[in-house]
């Protein structure tokens, strides 16, 4: 895979180019945010060839998330973000402008190659699938699986891509509980623990985009499932 770390830290850098490199990964690297977005624009044939942006929020020239968007619109590469904020805010804003993932530092570079394989996997799944039938779940919250379209009550949600994979596969089998483990093992593709608090982010995210609609429901210590009706 060719990755593209948007990093200032020369020794995070470093670390983790030795990673990537070890398993085989080709990478660019870019300091500031202006030099990524060079990196990133649609002018430049190697961003046919990205498969990863990795985009630490702390650059020194701009916020990482002021540049989050214009990255998402320019590569269809998966982006992962990986930054020391770790309050809950942080990433659900991230997610929410575009990112497929969030990774908080400091992080096992076992953690961090689990979840650059899953986006990238997630994302060639996709476009390689045909589009699942427009099934349409009753309830307050209505998931049309074809159209990757969300309403409640009758209004659309917008949702990350990640965010509906976990709604719908909640909305299989409403009334049931989905356990922690069978939502991380096929949408992360791994069973690492540190995943689950990466789950919680994108169920709170969604808990908020769905309200109105009480419709998500912890089981404690089991996982969670969709409210019928």
């Amino acid at each position: 895979m060719r990755v593209l770390i948007v990093e200032d830290d020369d020794a995070v850098v470093g670390a983790l180019s030795a990673v990537l490199l070890h398993h085989g990964h080709d990478i660019r690297v870019a300091r500031t945010a202006a030099e990524a977005l060079v990196a990133v624009d649609p002018v430049d044939p190697v961003v046919g060839h990205l498969d990863v942006v990795l985009l630490d929020l702390g650059l020194p020239d701009r916020d990482g998330t002021l540049i989050c968007r214009r990255i998402r619109a320019s590569t269809d590469a998966a982006l992962l973000i990986v930054s020391a904020r770790d309050d809950v805010r942080s990433p659900v804003h991230g997610l929410d402008l575009g990112a497929d993932d969030y990774l908080v530092k400091p992080y096992d570079s076992r953690e961090l190659l689990a979840r650059l394989n899953a986006v990238v996997r997630r994302r060639a799944v996709a476009r390689a699938a045909p589009p699942p039938p427009r099934v349409p779940y009753s309830g307050r919250v209505r998931v049309d699986v074809g159209g990757r379209e969300v309403t409640v009550d009758g209004f659309p949600v917008r949702l990350t891509r990640l965010e509906f994979d976990i709604l719908e596969l909640l909305a299989r089998s409403p009334g049931v509980v989905v356990r922690y483990e069978q939502i991380i093992s096929e949408l992360w593709e791994t069973s690492w623990r540190g995943v689950q608090r990466t789950l919680q982010v994108h169920i709170a995210s969604l808990r908020c985009k769905l309200s109105p609609a009480d419709s998500i429901e912890t089981v404690r210590g089991i996982g969670y499932r969709l409210r019928d009706g």
